[in-house]
């Protein structure tokens, strides 16, 4: 009874942490874009003004990466929709042959950061050097300065940047299509209605809602972009906005007008994605209610393996033709020359490894701070993902909104106020590795929660009722019996936010210094020098990390349909 008596009260660190998280949250994503606002606002002489938008939309060296900008998204998600919307038909309602395959290899090119995809299109279609020219030459018997392709045009990087967008496009659509019930298609066949006839009236409107909200992502993601256009177009003489805000840090540095200028791309990434969302959640479109039955496969007959050709013939463009570039310059003595048994070689990959004194430094940084940003990145998920969906404290939405906040900040702005941010007393973090991990953790913040918002989901919450009962803190029942539960999704969530390391370049590309230079920020350093074939050594190692954990992940049921969800382009 004594012992019962005296023995010492345990303290809940539940609210202490959840203010810790909170404040992370703040610091991750309100500091920066303030600053953002602050800067766009003021002169050098730290007066107000608006100067700086007055220049950003009179200016004609704004004013051009603006329209490029428009162009380019604009044509990028009507090519997207071109392409991946009958492609997302003929996987999910026809009885195509090979359409796991065909899903699978849509998946490789959402995986493939689009700069490897720009720099696997600079060996093939460069108008000098590349392998397809070659080709063309060797064919034709054209003259040596005669070309078919230029990649290096706006033509051109519309092609490449939509060759890595099409996948958001195919996604929403297949999926849309997937979940649509099979009777709405049989009731317009028993009425009469012919093939095409249920498609048009039926079958598209119905995943019309899908198709906008896909290119909507299409569009913000060609908008937001920062590696293909600073690889392909800043050889050809011109800027996007992307590249135009990463230019005005360069000497001398002009960042009252890089804010001014990112304030536009942010403004409009929050109302695509409201768009989006809006679209996607009206009700007039749920088809799903109750029982409903499997989706009805269209048989196409004679037109089975054309749809598949089609389909082949459209992934050639993000996965084999790339693919094979890169392959071909990592092995090959010279980078833009078809490598042959008799010409094949490793000294490439002899010389990245062991010779290129750069290429341990940004291994160590990457490994550093994949390391460090999903640990931390998944702890602080797994605690907001807990109080959300649980109802712990009051204002647990403004918690959410906070965690999800990041998806709407394209990785150049977030960069742009990282920077103004971090360069100034009393924090100046500028040339050391936690700027990195800041910018890592809010990017990656999203997709981690969302993916343990979904796992909590499935743990009913009487587990944890039990444990507080016996006396357990809420951080204790956390810790000690719903983590445990949700070992294979924290797990997935962890490997995810690696990957998202390993391959993010766009707000990297602002805040690295030469001694915090990690590995999608050495294959772009590469690229400027010109030495494609240790790129292409770089980036077969990048995409066999991915792939492998892809594939791990899809292993775990809840994860396996939504593996390469979370990975940032």
């Amino acid at each position: 009874m004594s012992a019962i008596e005296h023995s010492p009260r345990k303290i809940d660190w539940t609210k202490p942490v959840l203010g810790l998280a909170a404040a992370c949250l703040i610091v991750l994503i309100a500091m920066p874009l303030s600053w953002l606002a602050v800067y766009s606002v003021t002169d050098k002489a730290n007066h107000l003004t608006l100067s700086n938008f007055v220049t950003l939309f009179t200016d004609p060296d704004f004013l051009d990466p603006l329209l490029t900008t428009a162009i380019i998204a604009t044509a990028s998600a009507a090519i997207c929709c071109v392409v991946a919307a009958p492609m997302g038909w003929l996987v999910s309602r026809t009885d195509m042959p090979g359409a796991q395959f065909i899903r699978a290899l849509v998946t490789a090119s959402f995986v493939t950061p689009p700069f490897l995809g720009a720099v696997a299109w600079e060996l093939l279609a460069a108008p000098n050097s590349g392998l397809l020219n070659q080709l063309y030459r060797f064919i034709t018997g054209a003259q040596a300065d005669e070309h078919l392709f230029n990649i290096y045009s706006l033509t051109g990087i519309i092609f490449v940047i939509s060759c890595y967008t099409f996948p958001f496009v195919f996604v929403l659509v297949a999926n849309a299509l997937d979940n649509m019930p099979g009777e709405l298609e049989d009731a317009s066949a028993i009425l009469g209605g012919k093939a095409w006839t249920t498609a048009r009236r039926v079958t598209i409107p119905l995943a019309l809602p899908a198709l906008v909200a896909g290119a909507l992502i299409a569009f913000l993601q060609a908008m937001t972009l920062f590696g293909s256009p600073a690889i392909l177009a800043l050889p050809a003489g011109f800027h996007t906005m992307t590249t135009k805000i990463w230019s005005l840090f360069q000497y001398p540095p002009k960042p009252e007008l890089a804010a001014a200028a990112a304030l536009p791309l942010l403004l409009l990434t929050v109302v695509l994605l409201q768009a989006q969302k809006f679209i996607l959640g009206r009700r007039g479109y749920s088809v799903v209610g109750g029982k409903y039955g499997a989706p009805r496969r269209v048989e196409m007959k004679k037109w089975r393996w054309a749809a598949l050709a089609f389909c082949l013939v459209v992934l050639l463009n993000p996965v084999f033709l790339p693919y094979f570039g890169l392959l071909n310059a990592a092995f090959s003595p010279n980078a833009t020359t078809l490598v042959t048994p008799s010409t094949l070689t490793l000294r490439n990959i002899v010389f990245v490894f062991t010779e290129l004194s750069s290429t341990r430094l940004a291994l160590k940084n990457t490994v550093i701070l994949g390391t460090a940003t999903a640990t931390i990145g998944t702890i602080l998920a797994l605690i907001i993902a807990y109080v959300t969906t649980r109802r712990v404290v009051a204002g647990s939405r403004a918690l959410g909104f906070l965690a999800t906040a990041p998806v709407a900040v394209p990785g150049i702005v977030l960069g742009v106020g990282l920077f103004l941010s971090y360069t100034r007393p009393p924090f100046v973090l500028y040339g050391t590795l936690w700027i990195l991990l800041i910018a890592f953790l809010t990017i990656n913040l999203p997709s981690a929660y969302q993916q343990l918002q979904a796992a909590f989901a499935t743990i009913h919450p009487e587990l944890e009722d039990a444990s507080r009962i016996l006396g357990a803190s809420r951080l204790q029942s956390l810790r000690q019996i719903t983590a445990p539960l949700l070992r294979t999704g924290v797990i997935a969530t962890w490997c995810f936010i690696f990957i998202g390391v390993m391959r993010e370049l766009s707000a990297a590309i602002v805040l690295f210094t030469s001694q915090t230079k990690v590995l999608s920020v050495l294959i772009y350093d590469l690229n400027e020098s010109g030495d494609l074939a240790a790129i292409s050594v770089l980036g077969i190692a990048m995409l066999v990390i991915t792939f492998a954990v892809v594939v791990a992940v899809n292993r775990i049921p809840m994860f396996g349909a939504n593996a390469g969800a979370g990975l940032r382009n």
